[in-house]
């Protein structure tokens, strides 16, 4: 493979050469027992790179270069064959490897994807619907090598040119393939490098715990090693103590992690002796409590920062980094070179790039429990980290003038920090009146008798809508359903209460711990009976 650092449309994979020419020996990657130098990396990858491209078909008609799925855990050979297919021009296509048969299927047949490289559980479930893959050619555990010259080489793709397929986690239906581009993917590490001080530079070891087949883990993780040719820590089995024995053996700067490591350090004996070289601890993917950051911070002695994002927008959007202060419950300030609005139901801005629009007029009655700062409004952004849209043809991507609606609704306060509220698709609407599930779930994970909380609206026939309570109960804490009713009632407008509460064993949850929401909805008559649980039921009656 030709040196191609110097071409005006990089891709990662450039960084990956680069690197091996600056510092050579320096550990890239830590794996176990095994460690890989930036020279190392940079020839396995030219090898696979070699063999990927061997084990392909020619590019689609339209000239899609062939789709490569990875349904591998945190290991060498994930990375290998990651940064195999973008410098082989071709494009990867990261997946769950603990999806079940139908969702796998759906991902492959969705993506086309010609080959796979996949753990045994992978390609066991893929054999038995491989009749319904027929454009899956090759499928193995490890990604094919070539150390002598390959085919013909296929056009070199950067910049613009399609890079990876992220599957959406499906919370709304089906999951989609956002389209990111080599270009977006650099991108967003550009936005991050504006950030004073650095949140990642070449002497940082980073932790890489989060999965890989997640654009979290997989760009704000490895893709900053990668860009700064720092050192990564990959853990595929982090076991009860989420990694300390390891985030303390490499000394790791900078951990990036989900709410659900983070509650493990702050409780783990340890924690402190393990991440006495930490210098940045950043947390993202979902809301994190701001009693366990408290609590990791008591812990370790180290703030937490939170950052938003969306698989979309390669990922992030805001960090509490910006300002420098880790605000509680804040999402922060959008990064350098991300615009970001805030729109209400009626369209007008709400709020525009760190500045409060003026309101039309001033002496509305503002009903809202959101003050002071602005109205909740729908986060709408433009920035070159934008994917172009959902595979194949683009649709739901940025619109003429490049914004691009989240989904996500939030408000600023008067610093112009900003404060996640919910899903604009979760709003609950009671008798007219908008209802946040995030503000209720605060309350009632408040109680020390729960452990977790979700909220969702269901239809009534009186009030369009009334609010619904799922309730983890806390080990040792026994709690009634009445008992919580009333504590929402001290604690909420009554529109807001619950007037049902529901107790399971768990809530589902996704591979990075949001809640599956879509998983608790009650079933509709054409629904199949759901089986039978340990649930049990509390109302209210209104």
């Amino acid at each position: 493979m030709q040196d191609s650092s110097a071409n005006p449309a990089p891709n990662l994979a450039d960084r990956v050469r680069r690197a091996a020419l600056d510092r050579d020996d320096r550990a890239a990657l830590h794996w176990r027992d095994q460690t890989l130098s930036w020279s190392d990396l940079d020839a396995a990858v030219d090898a696979v790179a070699r063999g990927l491209s061997a084990a392909a078909p020619p590019s689609d008609p339209g000239g899609t270069p062939p789709r490569v799925a990875i349904a591998l855990p945190n290991t060498l050979d994930f990375v290998v064959t990651w940064l195999g297919a973008l410098r082989a021009g071709l494009v990867a296509v990261p997946v769950n490897p603990g999806f079940t048969a139908p969702e796998l299927r759906h991902v492959l047949a969705d993506s086309g994807a010609s080959v796979l490289i996949a753990t045994d559980q992978v390609r066991s479930l893929v054999a038995d619907v491989a009749a319904e893959l027929p454009a899956l050619g090759h499928v193995s555990g490890t990604p094919p090598t070539s150390e002598a010259p390959g085919p013909p080489a296929r056009p070199r793709r950067g910049g613009a040119d399609l890079a990876v397929l992220l599957y959406t986690s499906g919370t709304e239906g089906r999951p989609k393939g956002a389209m990111l581009s080599h270009q977006a993917l650099l991108a967003n590490h550009e936005q991050v490098d504006g950030i004073q001080p650095p949140v990642v530079g070449p002497t940082d070891t980073v932790l890489l715990a989060l999965p890989l087949f997640h654009a979290y883990g997989l760009n704000s993780g490895l893709g900053a090693v990668v860009h700064h040719g720092a050192t990564g820590v990959l853990l595929d089995e982090p076991g009860p103590t989420a990694g300390l024995d390891e985030i303390a053996r490499h000394r790791v700067s900078v951990l990036v992690g989900v709410p659900s490591m983070f509650l493990t350090w702050a409780d783990a004996p340890a924690a402190r002796a393990a991440t006495a070289s930490v210098r940045v601890a950043v947390c993202g993917a979902a809301p994190l409590e701001p009693a366990v950051a408290a609590r990791f911070t008591e812990a370790t002695g180290h703030q937490v920062h939170i950052g938003y994002g969306l698989t979309e927008t390669a990922p992030v959007l805001t960090s509490t980094l910006v300002g420098g202060v880790a605000k509680a419950g804040s999402i922060g300030r959008p990064l350098p070179g991300v615009r970001l609005r805030l729109i209400g139901a009626d369209g007008v801005d709400l709020w525009r790039d760190g500045l409060t629009v003026p309101d039309d007029d001033p002496d509305e009655l503002d009903i809202s429990d959101v003050s002071p700062g602005t109205d909740p409004g729908q986060i709408v952004v433009s920035g070159p980290n934008l994917f172009d849209g959902y595979w194949p043809d683009g649709r739901g991507g940025p619109d003429a003038d490049g914004w691009w609606g989240t989904g996500d609704i939030a408000y600023a306060d008067e610093d112009g920090d900003l404060f996640l509220v919910d899903r604009l698709g979760e709003l609950i609407l009671v008798n007219g009146f908008n209802v946040y599930p995030h503000e209720v779930e605060l309350v009632l994970t408040g109680h020390p008798g729960v452990a977790e909380s979700a909220v969702l609206g269901v239809p009534h026939p009186r009030t369009g809508e009334t609010v619904r309570a799922y309730v983890v109960p806390a080990p040792g804490r026994p709690v009634t359903g009445d008992e919580l009713l009333a504590h929402c009632a001290r604690n909420l407008a009554r529109f807001k209460c619950p007037t049902a509460v529901e107790f399971v064993d768990a809530l589902p949850h996704s591979a990075i711990g949001k809640v599956r929401k879509v998983q608790l909805r009650p079933a509709t008559p054409a629904d199949p009976p759901a089986p039978a649980d340990t649930r049990t039921e509390v109302t209210d009656g209104h």
